[in-house]
């Protein structure tokens, strides 16, 4: 074997022993050993929930190196705050220089304006809401002083539902499929990354399914949902079920793919230890399989709520259903001069919504996570 091909272990030299002694110390937002318990746990909680910019303040008030902590409240605040300036900046004088059929681009303060007309609607219709009941109750009062035996109706509000309702709507559904596809998802990848054999069964079947548009789903959906569900009492309107096993459908893959391929990178020698041990299947699953799979999982159950946030809104489109793609097409169909401001509030809704959403999954990965980061 040719010596160029050697690894070669050397004896450091001075000169890099001291350049590695004057090295700066770590950075400031990984906690102290000093610091107490509920101060780590607060660092960690931060953190985790995307408000990671809150250690340095709280570092700088407990008068720790202030320079320091600046250089790191402005890596984790300032930056991202210039950031958005900057994009807001270049939004406005971009959008003044395009015109469409509809008008002008709108610029921030225009989207900002017809965010605050649809709040001002939704709090209009609750107001209109509120004022039905009251008088139905009123009504019925009357009626029950005019005759105590007299039969007393409950009459649902049926106003147009505004844009925050559209907004919980969506929120509901997508909800409801990414529990359904994970319920579904979970244990059929732990099956696969256990046994070689339903792996080798299943997974001819995900690689088919897996690429198959929401736009192709939702045609078939709809179909067997209307044969199906027939009845004259229905627990929950057709279109919310259609948009729901949509979602299902389309966002169950990424969790079932990181869930097979976390249960099969488990360390054997688990697996043989827990059998030379002779540990219920139950033990082994919940004391070595999930801990050990758990990351992988939480990173597939993230993709799969983006992608069913995702499919959602396409779906509600496609179809007509109640929700915030909905919406979207309705202000498109409208051609209205507020109708592109509106279409951009819905955007940055959906923008906004989905890393929500994300934030959510990461805060219950990093509160639930077994490995090295607790």
């Amino acid at each position: 074997m040719s010596t160029s091909t050697l690894a070669i272990k050397r004896e450091p030299q001075p000169e890099a022993v001291a350049t590695a002694a004057s090295e700066p110390p770590p950075p400031p937002s990984k906690p102290k050993a000093q610091d107490p318990l509920w101060l780590l746990r607060a660092y960690k909680l931060f953190t985790a929930v995307g408000l990671g910019f809150v250690n340095p303040i709280i570092r700088l008030c407990r008068g720790e190196n202030s320079r320091l902590q600046l250089q790191e409240l402005w890596r984790l605040l300032g930056i991202p705050l210039l950031a958005i300036a900057v994009f807001l900046f270049a939004w406005s004088q971009l959008s003044a220089r395009i015109q469409t059929s509809l008008g002008q681009i709108p610029g921030p303060m225009a989207v900002l304006h017809q965010a605050e007309s649809l709040w001002a609607d939704h709090k209009a219709e609750r107001d209109k809401a509120a004022a039905f009941y009251e008088r139905q109750v009123k009504r019925n009062a009357d009626k029950l002083a005019k005759n105590p035996n007299a039969e007393i109706r409950a009459v649902k509000y049926t106003g147009k539902p505004t844009y925050i309702d559209q907004i919980l709507t969506s929120l509901k559904t997508v909800f409801t499929g990414f529990l359904l596809a994970t319920l579904v998802a979970v244990p059929l990848g732990i099956l696969c990354g256990l046994s070689p054999i339903v792996n080798s069964a299943l997974n001819l079947p995900i690689q088919i399914f897996k690429p198959v548009s929401p736009l192709a789903w939702l045609p078939l959906v709809t179909i067997i949902v209307s044969a199906v569900y027939v009845t004259s009492e229905p627990m929950f309107e057709k279109s919310f079920l259609i948009s729901s096993i949509t979602v299902t459908l389309c966002s169950l893959w990424p969790t079932l793919i990181n869930t097979g391929v976390g249960v099969g990178s488990i360390d054997r020698d688990l697996l043989n230890v827990s059998r030379v041990l002779q540990l219920k299947w139950t033990t082994k699953l919940f004391k070595l399989v999930l801990p050990s799979s758990l990351p992988l999982i939480f990173t597939g159950m993230r993709l799969s709520l983006g992608v069913g946030w995702m499919v959602l809104i396409a779906a509600e489109m496609l179809a007509q259903n109640p929700g915030l793609g909905k919406f979207v097409w309705d202000e498109f169909q409208n051609g209205s001069s507020d109708s592109l401001a509106r279409l951009m509030v819905a955007v940055l809704t959906i923008g906004i919504i989905g890393f929500l959403l994300d934030r959510v999954m990461h805060t219950l990965q990093s509160l639930l996570d077994f490995g090295a980061r607790r």
